[in-house]
């Protein structure tokens, strides 16, 4: 009697996505009145408040925030206990994956990957979002239940999760095309998660000036390369189809690598279906040529 139930599950996540308990019930096609109380005996079953209500909306106190993380991932499981049940009775799977990459992936990377799998797996939906990979980023996703599996910049910075190394690569200098000097162009600097030992050799390098522009999207970097804004430094795969003024050059030994990986939950690892994504992901190389 003091487990919640799916429907309890529900209306802590919505209101916490809504902010409101009459937009949670417009959300759920529930009354206010049902909300609140499914509210009040989430509270009660677990034993301390969830939300601090008010005229302001409803906010998630520590243990609200901590319940809804909870929440969304026992959903989840349900649902792939759903589709791996489905799968196992009926031989075909279907269903949804929530698959989160940062932009240059998603792009790049993930379409062989995906033609493959949705030749082994032909009614099922993979559901791709391009997220920034800033802070807990991708892996936040994951963490949060908001995503099933991330492709990843490592290492991360979220813990409980599994990772894996699919591979690695150069950072380049992208410059305007025929530049005789691009050391000396000014930098455009964008925001990515990246390891401690790039970084470090950043800071090491006396001839990079401070950003003159930041911006947090590589596509836009790379535009404005192209328009001849500046240099900037960036992974190789933010190369592949740059506009045809951005050329590229080394930068020297000692030059950082970007470690491409996925990762994903415990718990996830068990359904089958995630499994086999898993294992086309590790297929993953660089595109050739970068």
């Amino acid at each position: 009697m003091n487990d919640l139930t799916a429907a309890e599950l529900r209306v802590l996540i919505a209101v916490d996505g809504e902010g409101t308990v009459s937009a949670a019930g417009a959300r759920l096609g529930l009354t206010q009145s049902a909300v609140s109380h499914a509210l009040r005996a989430a509270e009660r079953k677990l034993g301390t408040v969830l939300f601090h209500r008010g005229r302001g909306g409803a906010q998630a106190t520590a243990a609200g925030e901590a319940a809804v993380g909870h929440a969304r991932h026992i959903l989840r499981l349900m649902e792939v206990m759903r589709a791996d049940t489905h799968t196992a009775a009926r031989g075909e799977a279907t269903g949804t994956i929530r698959l989160a990459a940062f932009r240059s992936a998603a792009f790049h990377l993930l379409p062989r990957v995906l033609v493959r799998f949705g030749q082994r797996h032909p009614k099922v939906t993979v559901d791709v979002r391009i997220v920034p990979d800033l802070g807990r980023g991708i892996a936040g996703e994951v963490a949060d239940g908001r995503a099933d599996v991330g492709v990843v910049s490592l290492p991360v910075y979220v813990e409980g999760l599994v990772c894996k190394e699919l591979y690695d690569e150069p950072y380049v200098l992208a410059y305007p095309a025929g530049h005789p000097d691009p050391r000396s162009l000014p930098m455009i600097d964008w925001h990515e998660n990246c390891s401690g030992e790039t970084r470090r050799w950043l800071a090491m390098q006396e001839w990079i000036p401070p950003g003159d522009i930041t911006v947090e999207d590589d596509g836009v970097v790379m535009s404005m390369v192209g328009h001849g804004l500046g240099a900037a430094i960036v992974p190789r795969l933010s190369t592949v189809d740059a506009p045809p003024k951005v050329a590229t050059t080394e930068l020297g030994d000692g030059a950082p690598l970007r470690r491409v990986g996925y990762v994903t939950t415990r718990e996830l690892t068990g359904s089958a279906l995630i499994r086999d994504l898993l294992t086309e992901l590790r297929t993953l190389r660089a595109p050739a040529g970068t």
